[in-house]
Protein backbone atom coordinates (compact mmCIF):
# COMPACT_ATOMS: atom_id res chain seq x y z
CA UNK A 1 0.00 0.00 0.00
CA UNK A 2 2.77 2.43 0.95
CA UNK A 3 4.75 1.60 -2.22
CA UNK A 4 1.66 2.23 -4.32
CA UNK A 5 1.08 5.56 -2.56
CA UNK A 6 4.71 6.62 -3.11
CA UNK A 7 4.52 5.60 -6.76
CA UNK A 8 1.31 7.56 -7.23
CA UNK A 9 2.83 10.65 -5.62
CA UNK A 10 6.02 10.45 -7.69
CA UNK A 11 3.98 10.28 -10.87
CA UNK A 12 2.15 13.45 -9.94
CA UNK A 13 5.34 15.45 -9.39
CA UNK A 14 6.49 17.94 -12.01
CA UNK A 15 10.05 16.75 -11.43
CA UNK A 16 11.85 13.78 -12.95
CA UNK A 17 12.79 10.96 -10.58
CA UNK A 18 15.28 8.22 -11.51
CA UNK A 19 16.39 5.44 -9.17
CA UNK A 20 19.60 3.62 -10.14
CA UNK A 21 21.38 0.67 -8.59
CA UNK A 22 25.12 0.79 -7.94
CA UNK A 23 25.76 -0.56 -11.45
CA UNK A 24 23.89 2.44 -12.87
CA UNK A 25 20.91 0.40 -14.06
CA UNK A 26 17.49 2.04 -13.90
CA UNK A 27 15.25 0.55 -11.22
CA UNK A 28 12.46 3.11 -11.33
CA UNK A 29 11.42 6.30 -13.01
CA UNK A 30 8.29 8.42 -12.86
CA UNK A 31 5.64 9.65 -15.26
CA UNK A 32 7.41 12.99 -15.81
CA UNK A 33 10.40 11.25 -17.41
CA UNK A 34 8.25 8.83 -19.35
CA UNK A 35 6.46 11.75 -21.01
CA UNK A 36 9.47 13.97 -21.68
CA UNK A 37 11.80 11.15 -22.78
CA UNK A 38 9.00 9.59 -24.86
CA UNK A 39 9.96 6.08 -23.74
CA UNK A 40 7.95 3.31 -22.08
CA UNK A 41 8.81 1.42 -18.90
CA UNK A 42 9.70 -1.66 -20.96
CA UNK A 43 12.36 0.35 -22.82
CA UNK A 44 13.91 1.63 -19.62
CA UNK A 45 13.56 -0.49 -16.47
CA UNK A 46 16.55 -2.77 -15.89
CA UNK A 47 18.61 -1.05 -18.60
CA UNK A 48 21.86 0.86 -18.12
CA UNK A 49 21.26 4.59 -17.89
CA UNK A 50 23.85 5.03 -20.66
CA UNK A 51 21.84 2.76 -22.96
CA UNK A 52 18.61 4.63 -22.33
CA UNK A 53 20.27 8.05 -22.48
CA UNK A 54 23.29 7.66 -24.81
CA UNK A 55 23.73 11.45 -24.92
CA UNK A 56 25.03 11.51 -21.34
CA UNK A 57 28.70 12.50 -20.94
CA UNK A 58 29.67 9.00 -19.77
CA UNK A 59 33.03 9.59 -18.06
CA UNK A 60 31.86 12.74 -16.29
CA UNK A 61 28.58 11.08 -15.28
CA UNK A 62 30.29 7.95 -13.96
CA UNK A 63 32.61 10.09 -11.80
CA UNK A 64 29.60 12.00 -10.50
CA UNK A 65 27.69 8.84 -9.55
CA UNK A 66 30.77 7.12 -8.11
CA UNK A 67 31.46 10.05 -5.81
CA UNK A 68 27.87 9.87 -4.51
CA UNK A 69 28.27 6.12 -3.84
CA UNK A 70 31.67 6.39 -2.19
CA UNK A 71 31.28 9.60 -0.20
CA UNK A 72 27.61 9.07 0.66
CA UNK A 73 27.01 12.76 -0.09
CA UNK A 74 24.55 14.34 -2.44
CA UNK A 75 25.81 16.21 -5.51
CA UNK A 76 24.35 18.77 -7.86
CA UNK A 77 24.64 19.95 -11.46
CA UNK A 78 22.88 23.17 -12.48
CA UNK A 79 21.85 24.45 -15.88
CA UNK A 80 24.50 27.18 -15.69
CA UNK A 81 27.19 24.48 -15.63
CA UNK A 82 25.57 22.26 -18.24
CA UNK A 83 22.37 23.36 -19.95
CA UNK A 84 21.08 19.80 -19.79
CA UNK A 85 22.29 16.27 -19.10
CA UNK A 86 19.28 14.35 -20.38
CA UNK A 87 17.80 15.09 -23.79
CA UNK A 88 14.25 15.67 -22.56
CA UNK A 89 11.76 17.72 -24.52
CA UNK A 90 10.30 20.79 -22.86
CA UNK A 91 6.72 21.94 -23.21
CA UNK A 92 7.22 25.63 -22.52
CA UNK A 93 5.31 28.06 -24.79
CA UNK A 94 8.43 30.18 -25.22
CA UNK A 95 11.15 30.37 -27.80
CA UNK A 96 14.47 29.01 -26.57
CA UNK A 97 17.80 28.24 -28.19
CA UNK A 98 17.48 24.53 -27.36
CA UNK A 99 14.99 21.79 -28.16
CA UNK A 100 15.76 20.23 -24.78
CA UNK A 101 14.71 21.42 -21.35
CA UNK A 102 17.25 23.19 -19.18
CA UNK A 103 17.82 21.11 -16.06
CA UNK A 104 18.94 21.23 -12.46
CA UNK A 105 19.96 17.72 -11.44
CA UNK A 106 20.41 16.55 -7.85
CA UNK A 107 22.10 13.22 -7.08
CA UNK A 108 21.06 11.66 -3.76
CA UNK A 109 22.52 8.54 -2.08
CA UNK A 110 19.98 6.00 -0.79
CA UNK A 111 21.31 3.93 2.09
CA UNK A 112 20.20 0.41 2.92
CA UNK A 113 21.55 -0.82 6.29
CA UNK A 114 24.35 1.73 6.23
CA UNK A 115 25.45 1.00 2.67
CA UNK A 116 24.65 3.14 -0.37
CA UNK A 117 23.01 0.76 -2.81
CA UNK A 118 20.84 3.17 -4.74
CA UNK A 119 21.14 6.62 -6.27
CA UNK A 120 18.16 8.90 -6.73
CA UNK A 121 18.43 11.52 -9.47
CA UNK A 122 16.00 14.44 -9.32
CA UNK A 123 15.63 16.33 -12.61
CA UNK A 124 14.02 19.76 -12.37
CA UNK A 125 12.79 21.55 -15.48
CA UNK A 126 14.22 25.09 -15.31
CA UNK A 127 13.69 26.04 -18.94
CA UNK A 128 11.81 29.20 -17.96
CA UNK A 129 14.50 30.25 -15.49
CA UNK A 130 17.24 29.59 -18.06
CA UNK A 131 15.41 31.49 -20.79
CA UNK A 132 14.63 34.59 -18.73
CA UNK A 133 18.05 34.68 -17.07
CA UNK A 134 19.68 34.44 -20.49
CA UNK A 135 17.50 37.28 -21.76
CA UNK A 136 18.34 39.34 -18.67
CA UNK A 137 22.07 38.73 -19.14
CA UNK A 138 21.76 39.80 -22.77
CA UNK A 139 20.02 43.05 -21.77
CA UNK A 140 22.64 43.73 -19.09
CA UNK A 141 25.44 43.15 -21.61
CA UNK A 142 23.76 45.51 -24.08
CA UNK A 143 23.33 48.10 -21.33
CA UNK A 144 26.98 47.79 -20.33
CA UNK A 145 27.97 48.18 -23.97
CA UNK A 146 25.74 51.23 -24.41
CA UNK A 147 27.51 52.84 -21.45
CA UNK A 148 30.80 52.54 -23.34
CA UNK A 149 29.76 53.16 -26.94
CA UNK A 150 28.76 56.36 -28.72
CA UNK A 151 25.31 55.66 -30.12
CA UNK A 152 25.88 57.47 -33.42
CA UNK A 153 29.36 56.44 -34.52
CA UNK A 154 29.77 53.19 -32.53
CA UNK A 155 33.18 54.43 -31.35
CA UNK A 156 33.93 54.49 -27.63
CA UNK A 157 32.25 57.41 -25.89
CA UNK A 158 34.46 60.01 -24.23
CA UNK A 159 34.08 58.67 -20.70
CA UNK A 160 35.09 55.12 -21.58
CA UNK A 161 37.80 56.30 -23.98
CA UNK A 162 39.39 58.41 -21.24
CA UNK A 163 39.25 55.43 -18.88
CA UNK A 164 41.12 53.42 -21.54
CA UNK A 165 43.70 56.21 -21.92
CA UNK A 166 44.24 56.38 -18.16
CA UNK A 167 44.88 52.62 -18.09
CA UNK A 168 47.21 52.70 -21.10
CA UNK A 169 49.07 55.71 -19.70
CA UNK A 170 49.70 53.88 -16.40
CA UNK A 171 50.80 50.76 -18.24
CA UNK A 172 53.20 52.69 -20.48
CA UNK A 173 54.70 54.45 -17.46
CA UNK A 174 55.11 51.22 -15.51
CA UNK A 175 56.74 49.23 -18.32
CA UNK A 176 58.56 52.13 -20.02
CA UNK A 177 56.63 51.62 -23.25
CA UNK A 178 55.76 54.06 -26.02
CA UNK A 179 52.29 55.57 -26.15
CA UNK A 180 50.92 57.89 -28.82
CA UNK A 181 47.74 59.89 -29.11
CA UNK A 182 46.02 61.09 -32.29
CA UNK A 183 43.36 63.82 -32.00
CA UNK A 184 41.39 64.76 -35.10
CA UNK A 185 38.65 67.26 -35.84
CA UNK A 186 36.43 67.61 -38.91
CA UNK A 187 37.19 70.77 -40.83
CA UNK A 188 34.40 73.35 -41.15
CA UNK A 189 31.80 71.01 -39.71
CA UNK A 190 29.38 73.85 -38.91
CA UNK A 191 29.32 74.84 -42.58
CA UNK A 192 28.74 71.22 -43.53
CA UNK A 193 25.81 71.03 -41.09
CA UNK A 194 24.37 74.30 -42.39
CA UNK A 195 24.64 73.05 -45.99
CA UNK A 196 23.36 69.47 -45.64
CA UNK A 197 21.45 69.61 -42.37
CA UNK A 198 22.12 67.68 -39.20
CA UNK A 199 21.26 64.36 -40.85
CA UNK A 200 23.90 65.01 -43.45
CA UNK A 201 26.34 65.92 -40.69
CA UNK A 202 25.50 62.70 -38.85
CA UNK A 203 26.11 60.71 -42.03
CA UNK A 204 29.56 62.28 -42.34
CA UNK A 205 30.40 61.43 -38.72
CA UNK A 206 29.24 57.83 -39.14
CA UNK A 207 31.16 57.26 -42.39
CA UNK A 208 34.33 58.92 -41.13
CA UNK A 209 34.26 56.83 -37.96
CA UNK A 210 33.94 53.72 -40.11
CA UNK A 211 36.92 54.77 -42.25
CA UNK A 212 39.09 55.46 -39.20
CA UNK A 213 38.15 52.21 -37.50
CA UNK A 214 39.08 50.26 -40.62
CA UNK A 215 42.61 51.66 -40.55
CA UNK A 216 43.44 50.77 -36.95
CA UNK A 217 45.12 47.75 -35.38
CA UNK A 218 43.36 45.38 -33.02
CA UNK A 219 44.85 47.00 -29.89
CA UNK A 220 44.25 50.63 -30.91
CA UNK A 221 41.47 52.43 -29.03
CA UNK A 222 39.18 54.70 -31.00
CA UNK A 223 36.73 57.13 -29.41
CA UNK A 224 34.49 60.08 -30.12
CA UNK A 225 35.96 62.83 -27.97
CA UNK A 226 33.07 65.22 -28.50
CA UNK A 227 31.00 66.73 -31.30
CA UNK A 228 33.04 66.35 -34.48
CA UNK A 229 36.27 65.50 -32.66
CA UNK A 230 37.70 61.96 -32.48
CA UNK A 231 40.72 60.47 -30.78
CA UNK A 232 42.85 57.36 -31.14
CA UNK A 233 45.10 55.77 -28.51
CA UNK A 234 48.07 53.96 -30.08
CA UNK A 235 49.81 51.69 -27.53
CA UNK A 236 53.45 50.73 -28.14
CA UNK A 237 53.73 53.36 -30.87
CA UNK A 238 56.35 56.06 -31.27
CA UNK A 239 56.16 59.41 -33.06
CA UNK A 240 57.01 58.06 -36.52
CA UNK A 241 54.44 55.28 -36.33
CA UNK A 242 51.76 57.62 -34.99
CA UNK A 243 52.45 60.14 -37.75
CA UNK A 244 52.07 57.36 -40.35
CA UNK A 245 48.71 56.34 -38.88
CA UNK A 246 47.54 59.95 -38.81
CA UNK A 247 48.54 60.53 -42.44
CA UNK A 248 46.74 57.37 -43.56
CA UNK A 249 43.60 58.55 -41.79
CA UNK A 250 43.84 62.06 -43.24
CA UNK A 251 44.39 60.83 -46.81
CA UNK A 252 41.64 58.19 -46.62
CA UNK A 253 39.05 60.73 -45.42
CA UNK A 254 40.08 63.39 -47.95
CA UNK A 255 39.97 60.95 -50.88
CA UNK A 256 36.61 59.31 -50.10
CA UNK A 257 33.51 61.33 -50.91
CA UNK A 258 30.52 60.59 -48.67
CA UNK A 259 27.24 59.87 -50.43
CA UNK A 260 24.19 61.57 -48.99
CA UNK A 261 20.84 62.03 -50.78
CA UNK A 262 22.41 61.64 -54.24
CA UNK A 263 25.12 64.15 -53.36
CA UNK A 264 28.81 63.71 -52.65
CA UNK A 265 30.11 65.39 -49.52
CA UNK A 266 33.84 66.01 -49.39
CA UNK A 267 35.22 66.19 -45.88
CA UNK A 268 38.69 66.69 -44.46
CA UNK A 269 40.19 66.49 -40.99
CA UNK A 270 42.91 68.29 -39.11
CA UNK A 271 45.03 66.09 -36.89
CA UNK A 272 47.30 66.58 -33.90
CA UNK A 273 49.72 63.89 -32.73
CA UNK A 274 51.57 63.59 -29.42
CA UNK A 275 53.64 60.88 -27.79
CA UNK A 276 54.10 60.41 -24.08
CA UNK A 277 57.38 61.71 -22.67
CA UNK A 278 58.97 62.01 -19.24
CA UNK A 279 57.33 65.37 -18.58
CA UNK A 280 53.86 63.81 -18.71
CA UNK A 281 52.71 63.00 -15.18
CA UNK A 282 48.99 62.57 -15.99
CA UNK A 283 47.17 61.26 -19.05
CA UNK A 284 45.58 64.71 -19.40
CA UNK A 285 49.05 66.08 -20.26
CA UNK A 286 49.27 64.09 -23.48
CA UNK A 287 45.72 65.12 -24.40
CA UNK A 288 46.63 68.76 -23.92
CA UNK A 289 49.69 68.52 -26.16
CA UNK A 290 47.84 66.59 -28.89
CA UNK A 291 45.06 69.18 -28.73
CA UNK A 292 47.56 72.05 -29.16
CA UNK A 293 49.01 70.29 -32.22
CA UNK A 294 45.48 69.80 -33.58
CA UNK A 295 44.68 73.51 -33.39
CA UNK A 296 48.01 74.29 -34.97
CA UNK A 297 46.94 72.07 -37.91
CA UNK A 298 43.66 73.96 -38.16
CA UNK A 299 45.29 77.37 -37.97
CA UNK A 300 47.85 76.35 -40.59
CA UNK A 301 45.25 75.67 -43.29
CA UNK A 302 43.41 72.48 -42.19
CA UNK A 303 43.58 69.01 -43.81
CA UNK A 304 47.01 68.30 -42.36
CA UNK A 305 48.84 66.57 -39.55
CA UNK A 306 50.84 68.47 -36.96
CA UNK A 307 53.11 66.87 -34.38
CA UNK A 308 53.43 68.07 -30.82
CA UNK A 309 56.82 69.58 -30.14
CA UNK A 310 59.36 67.13 -28.83
CA UNK A 311 60.47 68.07 -25.31
CA UNK A 312 64.00 67.21 -24.31
CA UNK A 313 65.05 66.96 -20.67
CA UNK A 314 68.31 68.81 -20.15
Amino acid sequence: MLNELCGDLSNRLNTGILILDNNFKILMWNRFLEVHANKSDKQVIGKSIFTVFPELPKKWFERKLSSVLQLKNQSFCGWEQRHHLFELSHSRPITTDSDFMAQNCTFLPIEVKGEVERICILIEDVTDVCHYQTQLNKVLQELALSNRIDGLTQAFNRKHWEECLAAEFSRAQRYKQDLALVMLDLDQFKLLNDTYGHQGGDKVLIDIAEVINGLLRMGDLFGRYGGEEFAVILPNTGLTGANDVAERIRKAIASNAIEYQDKNINATVSIGVAVMDEYDTRYEDIISRADIALYKAKNSGRNQVCLAKERIIS
